[in-house]
């Protein structure tokens, strides 16, 4: 079952690998499904039952003129849900902009099925800089992006975007040019509309109200380099205003620490997931040496 239809009729690309417990994991902004392989093909070989989708608008999804804000993206998780029989003892893990649908399915949704949550880098609670939100980026930065976007997607991805995405240096790297090259071909799948878009959509969205929703298990990883979405504004808000949570930082690490710390994370992933043996989830801390309880 490659693709599904939500209840607009926009088709969405699905992957779905391996059997058991099932793990929903929603990509960032501008890839696609795609950045989950490693850690999907772990998770099927480990037991679980690994489901990745392109969001509307990126990858292989359909690419409609409208629907890209948080509510009807949480709807489409909520539509990939039912149509794969994802209904019950789901985890769901979002990436950056991924962790937004995660906030507001729980709040939309009331986290229908849904027995844990992982965020991952990601933009909640609230990424814009405002009077009460002062570690978050200035409204400049992504006009900034806006720019770049319009006026050389290709080569803002290639140079700008993805470098600080991936932490590459003037001089070191830990990705190669290869990578660089694949992910930037990735992002320029999606649609011009739904890349800016969602960009302004994970930029204003305030998921500050959506916290109090999280009312199961929640692991939180976050890079202390990311330049991106900085911590700050918003694993270590998002540690504190959902209760319970586990806050892991990976230092040192950057934006994309999917790919730039993949086994770390796969590891922290099974860890937090228990034994996939279990008919039902049961929490357990991970054995990151960052873990902040």
């Amino acid at each position: 079952m490659p693709y599904i239809k939500t209840r607009d009729g926009t088709d969405i690309y699905v992957k779905d690998w391996g059997d058991g417990r099932p793990v929903i994991l929603i990509h960032g902004w501008p890839v696609s499904a795609d950045m989950w392989d490693a850690q999907s093909m772990a998770l099927a070989d480990a037991g679980f039952r690994a489901i990745a989708y392109d969001r509307r608008g990126f990858g292989r999804s359909g690419q409609p003129w409208s629907g890209y804000d948080y509510d009807t993206l949480a709807d489409d998780l909520a539509d990939v849900m039912e149509a794969t029989g994802a209904t019950e003892d789901v985890t769901l893990v979002g990436f950056s902009m991924g962790g937004g649908e995660v906030a507001r399915y729980m709040s939309r949704h009331d986290g229908k099925g849904v027995v844990a949550a992982a965020l991952i880098s990601s933009v909640v609670p609230y990424m814009l800089k405002t009077d009460d939100n002062p570690h978050g980026v200035p409204q400049e930065t992504f006009n900034q992006i806006t720019k770049g976007l319009t006026t050389d997607r290709a080569h803002f991805y290639r140079q700008t975007f993805l470098p600080q995405f991936l932490g590459v240096g003037y001089i070191t790297s830990p990705v190669s040019d290869e990578i660089l090259d694949i992910t930037t071909s990735i992002a320029m799948m999606a649609g011009f509309k739904p890349t800016l878009a969602c960009a302004d959509s994970f930029a204003h969205t305030d998921f500050r109200p959506d916290l109090a929703s999280f009312r199961v298990p929640t692991l939180i990883v976050h890079g202390t380099k990311d330049q991106t979405v900085p911590i700050d504004a918003t694993g270590r808000a998002a540690a504190k205003g959902i209760a319970g949570a586990q806050l892991v930082e990976y230092d040192g690490e950057p934006h994309g620490l999917v790919i730039t710390s993949s086994d770390r994370l796969t590891q922290d992933l099974l860890t937090f997931l228990g034994d996939p043996r279990e008919r039902s989830f049961v929490a357990a801390k991970t054995s990151s040496d960052a873990l902040i309880a």
